[in-house]
């Protein structure tokens, strides 16, 4: 296991009711910003419970935060906060919002000539304000972590920063019952690849982690498919909801080598065409698992013998069969493994390839030893 130093100071409000807990971890004098998306939380509750849980507290609420946040549009919330005094932000939806509202937390004091250098040359952020969330659609783990992911036109850009990581996080999984068949499959897949991001690298004796890692994969495998069939099943959503956090809490990901080309070809083909994000995901880490399939040989193996209990054959035929087993669990799940079923054909190759390009992102994967041809080779595979 590799060397590592984890902190992780994000406080949980786990379960139905704990929206009322923002009342008391919100510091009294504070101005609170609430961010949120199209208004689907004044639909389902969520929003009745907020405002009845800041009844003492001074707010006023910044509503539009689109999926896959927008540059522009988070930059009127700056504005906002800067003409109003606002020192306090209130996230309240799904990843997207959450990470639009890190965005804005630290864009507010930002030094450099404009706010998007802190996702295109990764500006320094000295300081952010502070923010709290209640997540609605579980999926990015952004609730406690330190990364966020904007979009600006065609460009989907990360940053982290442990200035923006929530100081608390609530997790009702009641709020997530009006969620369609879409946004669920979405939010299982996401978590599904964040954690293969961290564990399909290489073997490194982190056993605690792989296990962990192994203990949420099974978990979405089998809480998963059960939401395809009823939405409303509660005891499944409290599972997803929390895996998806743990997915990227950080936990599985120390002292281990990490990935993450699956997300950054993903990124491509959410910024140039408008893929959901879950289903670029689905699209090509099937196709990064055959491509790749000689350097991460031991940890495929693995993952065949212990999350789809595949032990007979050889090891190609191991491998293969784990891909197909990925596959076929991303189909029951009604999101695509290929590039043609969103209508992508072999001339968008290029376009994501020069966007690739354009962002630095010429050495991929675990080794850094994915090269543009290799993700020419993945996007060819997915199609």
């Amino acid at each position: 296991m590799n060397k590592f130093t984890y902190q992780n100071t994000t406080e949980i409000h786990f379960g139905e009711g704990q929206i009322s807990a923002i009342a008391t971890s919100i510091p009294k004098d504070a101005k609170i910003l609430v961010t949120y998306g199209g208004g689907s939380i004044k639909g389902n509750g969520v929003y009745e419970q907020v405002v009845a849980a800041l009844a003492e507290h001074n707010w006023d609420e910044f509503s539009g935060i689109e999926p896959n946040p927008q540059y522009d549009t988070l930059m009127k919330a700056v504005e906002r906060v800067r003409a109003e005094g606002f020192d306090y932000l209130l996230a309240v939806g799904g990843g997207s919002v959450v990470d639009g509202t890190k965005f804005i937390a630290a864009a507010v004091n930002f030094k450099g000539p404009e706010a998007w250098d802190i996702l295109a040359k990764q500006g320094k952020i000295e300081s952010a304000l502070p923010l709290g969330c209640i997540l609605t659609l579980p999926a990015t783990g952004s609730e406690t972590n330190t990364g966020a992911v904007v979009t600006r036109g065609k460009e989907k850009l990360p940053f982290m920063s442990p200035l923006v990581r929530p100081q608390f996080a609530v997790l009702d999984p009641q709020t997530t019952l009006s969620l369609s068949e879409r946004q669920t499959s979405n939010g299982v897949v996401d978590a599904f690849v964040h954690v293969m991001e961290q564990y399909l690298t290489y073997p490194v004796n982190g056993k605690i982690q792989d296990r962990f890692a192994e203990g949420i994969l099974l978990t979405l495998i089998e809480e998963g498919p059960k939401l395809m069939v009823n939405l409303q099943d509660l005891e499944a959503r409290t599972n997803v909801m929390w895996a998806a956090t743990q997915a990227l809490s950080g936990l599985i990901g120390v002292g281990v080598p990490q990935d993450w080309g699956t997300h950054m070809i993903g990124h491509e083909l959410t910024g140039n065409f408008g893929v959901d994000h879950g289903r670029s995901l689905t699209i090509v880490l099937p196709a990064i698992m055959e491509v790749c399939r000689v350097t991460k040989k031991a940890k495929l193996l693995q993952y065949a013998e212990r999350v789809w209990n595949i032990t007979q054959g050889s090891e190609d035929e191991r491998i293969d069969a784990a891909i197909e087993k990925t596959k076929q669990f991303f189909a029951h799940l009604k999101t695509p493994i290929s590039l043609s079923e969103i209508d992508l054909t072999e001339s968008d190759i290029d376009t994501v390839m020069a966007s690739l390009e354009a962002h630095g992102m010429t050495k991929l994967g675990e080794h850094g030893t994915v090269e543009l041809a290799d993700s020419r080779r993945v996007l060819e595979t997915a199609l």
